[in-house]
This record gives C-alpha cells, sequence and structure tokens, in this order.
C-alpha cells in the first residue's frame, strides 16, 4: 500500500515510518525538509502544517495514496506553531483533500487520550476538533488516543526519567494523577494493526463509511508519582523521596514550569495531570494480539539510562552554576572590589595606566556576555571554546605576572583546573543527544 505519513519527523512518526517500512508498505512522508532517499519504498514531499491550511494544497499530494496517517503534533505553542494551526486548520484540509481524493480509502488520525467531551485544555480541546471534522467526513476512518506514551528516544520519558533519578520528586497538588503509560512499540503495532484490519479488504466495502475511535492504553493505571517510583526501580535505583506540594502551590509554580528542565509543566499540562489519563486496556491487548508491555520492561540497560537520566538534570545544574560564576564575577569586578586595588594588579602584568579602566570594565562586561549566552544562545559550543580560551589566558598570565597566586592558601589558580574541565565537559557533550 501507498501510505502518505504527515510527521514522520516526530517521536511517533519516526518509529511508525520504519515499522510501516518493515511491513513492507511504500510510505511517502510529507516533511518541511526534504530529503533524498536511498530505499525505493520512501519518498519524501514538502508539506508546511503552519501554511498548508487549504483543501487545494493537498488535493495533488494524495494522487497514487491509499492510506494517510496524520501524527503531526504540538504540546506546546511556540511562533507559528500553534494548536489551531497545527492540530485544526492543516488537519482539516487534509482530512477534507482525503474525502473528495478518488484513490485515499482509509485515514487515521493520530489523537491523544483526553481529546473527548470533558476536555478542556487547548491542547486536548484541538485535537478533539480535528477528530470531530475526520468523523462527520464519508470516509472510513480511525483515531487512535494513546495515553502517556514512553520511548527512549522521546522527549517527556526523558524528562520523567530524569524526574525519577533526582534525590527527590515533587507531588503537585492532592489530586489522584492516575496514567497508564504505553510503549511507543505497542502504540506503533496498534497502529499498524489498524492499518492491516482495514487496508486488506475488497473494494465491496466489508467495513462501513464510519469512524473507530480507539483508546491504546498500558496494562496498568497508577498515580503519576508511581510512574516515577516504577521508572526509578527499572532503572536499578532505591526508593523514590517524595515531596508534597499543596494544590495552590503547585498551581502558582506551574505557570514558571515551562522555564525548568524539560519545560513539560505549565498550568495546563498540571490541569491535564490532575484529570487522569486512563482508560480500558482490553483494545489495545486484542489488537496486539498480547498485553502491552509492562513499566518494568521499559528499560532494557539499568545502568546507561540511569546515567543519562542523571545527566539530564545535573548537566543543567552544572551549567547553571557556570552562569553565577560568570555574572557574579563581572559584578564584583565592576561594582564590589576596590578599583585601585584593581588597577595595582593591572599594572603589575604590564597593562598602561590609560588602558586600566577599559581593560577592568571591558573584562567585567565580557563576563557578563559570557553569563547571559550560556542562558539565552542556544547553540553554545563556541561559547564554551571562548570560555576555555579566556580562563586559560588568565591562568597562564596571573601565573606568570603574579606567581603568589599560584601558592595561595584559597587557591584562587588551581581552582580554575575544575572549572576548565567542566567547561570542557559541557562543550563535547553539548547539542549532542546526551544533553
Amino acid at each position: 500500500m501507498r501510505i502518505l505519513l504527515t510527521g514522520a519527523s516526530g517521536f511517533i512518526g519516526q518509529h511508525l515510518l520504519h515499522a510501516l517500512l518493515a511491513e513492507g508498505h511504500h510510505v511517502v512522508c510529507a516533511v518541511r525538509r526534504v530529503k533524498p532517499s536511498s530505499d525505493p519504498r520512501l519518498s519524501y514531499i514538502h508539506a508546511d502544517f503552519t501554511n498548508d491550511t487549504g483543501k487545494s494544497a493537498w488535493l495533488a499530494r494524495l494522487s497514487g495514496i491509499d492510506a494517510v496517517v496524520n501524527t503531526v503534533g504540538i504540546f506546546r505553542e511556540q511562533g507559528a506553531q500553534t494548536f489551531e494551526a497545527l492540530h485544526v486548520r492543516a488537519p482539516r484540509a487534509l482530512f477534507a483533500a482525503c474525502a473528495e481524493s478518488d484513490d485515499v480509502h482509509m485515514v487515521l488520525q493520530l489523537s491523544a487520550l483526553g481529546a473527548d467531551e470533558g476536555a478542556e485544555t487547548p491542547y486536548h480541546l484541538s485535537k478533539k476538533a480535528a477528530d470531530d471534522y475526520l468523523a462527520s467526513l464519508p470516509i472510513r476512518s480511525c483515531i487512535v488516543q494513546p495515553s502517556l506514551v514512553y520511548g527512549a528516544d522521546g522527549t517527556s520519558a526523558r524528562v520523567f526519567k530524569a524526574m525519577a533519578s533526582m534525590p527527590a520528586a515533587v507531588r503537585f497538588g492532592d489530586a489522584p494523577q492516575l496514567v497508564q503509560p504505553i510503549h511507543v512499540d505497542d502504540v506503533v503495532a496498534a497502529i499498524v494493526a489498524l492499518l492491516r484490519q482495514r487496508l486488506y479488504v475488497d473494494q465491496a466495502e466489508l467495513f462501513p463509511r464510519t469512524t473507530r475511535r480507539i483508546a491504546l492504553a498500558g496494562p496498568q493505571a497508577l498515580p503519576f508519582i508511581d510512574y516515577l517510583a516504577a521508572l526509578r526501580a527499572a532503572m536499578g535505583m532505591g526508593r523514590l523521596r517524595v515531596v508534597k506540594l499543596p494544590a495552590g502551590l503547585a498551581r502558582f509554580l506551574a505557570r514558571f514550569g515551562r522555564w525548568l528542565p524539560g519545560g513539560l509543566l505549565d498550568p495546563d499540562a498540571l490541569r491535564m495531570l490532575d484529570r487522569g489519563n486512563t482508560a480500558d486496556a482490553g483494545p489495545t491487548l486484542r489488537l496486539l494480539g498480547r498485553p502491552p508491555r509492562t513499566i518494568a520492561s521499559f528499560i532494557t540497560d539499568a545502568a546507561a539510562e540511569r546515567a543519562r537520566a542523571k545527566l539530564d538534570w545535573l548537566l543543567p545544574v552544572l551549567r547553571g552554576s557556570i552562569v553565577v560564576v560568570w555574572i557574579f564575577t563581572a559584578i564584583v569586578s565592576a561594582f564590589v572590589y576596590p578599583v585601585q586595588e584593581s588597577y595595582e594588579l593591572l599594572a603589575r602584568t604590564g597593562i598602561p595606566e590609560n588602558l586600566r579602566p577599559l581593560m577592568l570594565y571591558g573584562a567585567s562586561a565580557f563576563d557578563l556576555a559570557l553569563g547571559l549566552g550560556i542562558l539565552f544562545v542556544k547553540r553554545r559550543r563556541w561559547l564554551w571554546l571562548a570560555q576555555l580560551a579566556l580562563i586559560g589566558f588568565y591562568t597562564v598570565v596571573i601565573a606568570w605576572k603574579l606567581p603568589e597566586f599560584l601558592v595561595h592558601p584559597y587557591g584562587p589558580l588551581t581552582k580554575n583546573l575544575p572549572m576548565l574541565a567542566a567547561i570542557w565537559l559541557l562543550y563535547e557533550l553539548d547539542g549532542k543527544e546526551t544533553i
């Protein structure tokens, strides 16, 4: 079968792409950045859900397509990537084109558990709007609504494992916060099974042109804090310590949650967590032909996952400490330490008198810029190199011109060594998969 897959570069989309190819399908990936493919069963076409919100934009792309699978989704809006555009307008245009196409006879929409009559948040409401529109069209369709999805390469899973590996976890409020995690491999296997059921029928309409909504959930519903404890146990760690926050304080802190490592917590996320995210696991079991994977089996390499989980929160702590060092140094140098004493030290290093103010305040401004750069610049590798060069230069000059600092009891120069090692570590890992 020729399947048009949207969201192929996303977390679930990538896993589904590999499964569809393994199943023998021909897959056309609609992506923003087209790339070449050496696999004759795989091709890419350009599509942008932020702009392709008209039916005509999709009709030409559906020529020769038997089925469409839409996995595009965002958890938080950013710039032009809004819920209205990505979850509502573009999917509606795509679905309308599918209903009009002479080739497409099956649409599968990846939605979310909670996108139902009880939906309250913009995320769930936008998903429900697309689901309901698809259900109203005269085309065979299936709306898949997975619960919390785990995958070793998933953003949310990494955040949850990092939370589970911390010295203590925070319980936000008093609601049960039930979740029913399902492994991404089970989600993909269920979708492939649905396509197999719905595609391999003759054209005599063995299945009516109706919409089927299917919840996908793991075998066990449990409080979210217990899910973290289960992940911690699967990583080979001890008992999870829990700090309980009152509901009011939890809602207040959620306002600032997007600036925390991982950035998943915000008021809407807390509302969805408080509502719960559970369903009957029976449909999942029937699609898979076996029970879905348990949480204990999610993690297959405990040592590797434990190390990665700890790095995911320890590295931000390390970055933050270096930010504090640069900003604090800038403030102390410019406003706190006696200026005349600073000038005397600069004089001993050979700086002419007329250049000393420029050197003092220029160095302070540069230190401040480095600290702010670490906070706000996304691509930081050049910043780490600049810091290594600057600290190395300072260390050599001071050791040569002010040798007493080499044997100072507080070790101001020798303490540069762990600072250099920490920055080197951040340089090596920044932009890599582990950070």
